[in-house]
């Protein structure tokens, strides 16, 4: 495809995800029992034929270039194209961390520059989705768009999260507001763009030359009557992790249903990521699952019900996990009851204790916490 992709993992969601991004990106959380929030996008580029992708890193980047690290297990090891991480570095010409989502590119504009292919897909690094980029990209030229940008029809109790687009009947956009409190339409950006290689590098050296540094605020929102900027709509599904503790845990919830879980795990294009050597999960004489995803090397003694468990998880008998997500490495003790709750990695609850949250607010445990 003649398009290269960037994928915006450098954002700080400790504001919103609290303990869950105290050590880890956004585009680095656990999703699904299997994955990260980074093959979501990652894998929706290379089976749209994108072979030369830029993942743009800056806080708390170490886990996510830890998953990073070969770029094989999504067909980007190649000696023409590939993965390419860049994260902020210091010159004698630049000592800064990277300002905004704009200058997060242009900081790194010799990626583009050194490219040749017309177009480029832009990505947030932490959602989680399936989408063809081709039939977006077909679309951005049927129309002579200057941008393209992705949106999703939302419920408006929700759109204060979001940029909303109004468009007319071409589906040219006249007016996008971010974040609104009080939205004049439910078309929700997703955060994907599809624009011109030599119009972006242009955009952004007249965008930093004035100070400016935000690819929404600064260029999209500025420029939006200026600019031919179409709304492309995506009927599939779609959600964010890096929004809230309680949207990470609704997506990971998600995955309970069949027909979520299957679109992803058994239905082409696959969502590829890096493998995990574990064994299969062992469930003891005890066990009693039911509703459940449970990640591979985990040991069931007790109970679990409507969880999502990551790998190598014990759970002791009698043990009750249920509403819950259980990241990679905990451990729950005999006779202990977990419930509407987040544990982190490699979280210990010795036997007999009780972890509980409010229905549809999960309590938190942070990463290597002893209880």
């Amino acid at each position: 495809m003649k398009a290269i992709g960037i994928i915006l993992a450098g954002g700080n969601s400790e504001m919103r995800m609290g303990e869950l991004t105290a050590y880890r990106a956004a585009a680095a959380m656990p999703v699904g029992a299997s994955y990260r929030a980074i093959d979501f996008p990652l894998s929706s580029m290379t089976a749209s034929g994108i072979g030369k992708i830029a993942v743009i890193t800056q806080y708390n980047s170490r886990s996510l270039h830890d998953h990073l690290v070969s770029s094989k297990w999504w067909d980007l090891g190649r000696k023409k194209g590939g993965l390419f991480v860049l994260s902020p570095y210091t010159s004698k010409d630049n000592s800064s961390w990277f300002r905004g989502t704009a200058d997060s590119i242009y900081q790194n504009i010799s990626f583009l520059e050194r490219s040749n292919e017309p177009y480029v897909a832009i990505s947030s690094g932490d959602a989680v989705y399936k989408m063809n980029y081709k039939d977006i990209i077909a679309y951005h030229k049927e129309k002579g768009a200057d941008i393209t940008i992705v949106y999703k029809r939302m419920d408006r109790s929700v759109l204060y999260k979001y940029g909303v687009m109004q468009m007319d009947e071409d589906g040219r956009i006249f007016d996008f507001e971010e974040k609104p409190l009080d939205p004049q339409s439910d078309c929700a950006s997703l955060g994907v763009y599809i624009i011109g290689r030599e119009l972006l590098i242009d955009l952004l050296e007249n965008a930093e030359s004035e100070g400016r540094y935000d690819l929404v605020r600064d260029i999209i929102v500025r420029l939006r009557r200026r600019l031919k900027i179409y709304g492309y709509e995506f009927n599939g599904y779609w959600s964010s992790v890096g929004s809230g503790t309680e949207d990470y845990y609704r997506t990971n919830m998600d995955f309970l249903n069949k027909d979520i879980r299957d679109m992803f795990t058994k239905q082409a294009p696959y969502i590829d990521t890096k493998p995990k050597d574990e064994p299969p999960v062992k469930y003891n004489i005890n066990a009693e699952v039911s509703d459940s995803v449970i990640g591979s090397g985990a040991i069931i003694n007790g109970k679990v019900d409507h969880s999502v468990i990551f790998r190598r998880v014990f759970v002791g008998d009698r043990a009750v996990i249920k509403n819950s997500i259980l990241m990679e490495g905990c451990y729950i003790g005999d006779d202990c009851v977990i419930e509407n709750a987040i544990l982190d990695k490699n979280v210990t609850v010795t036997a007999g204790k009780k972890v509980s949250g409010a229905d549809g607010a999960p309590f938190v445990l942070s990463k290597n916490t002893v209880i």
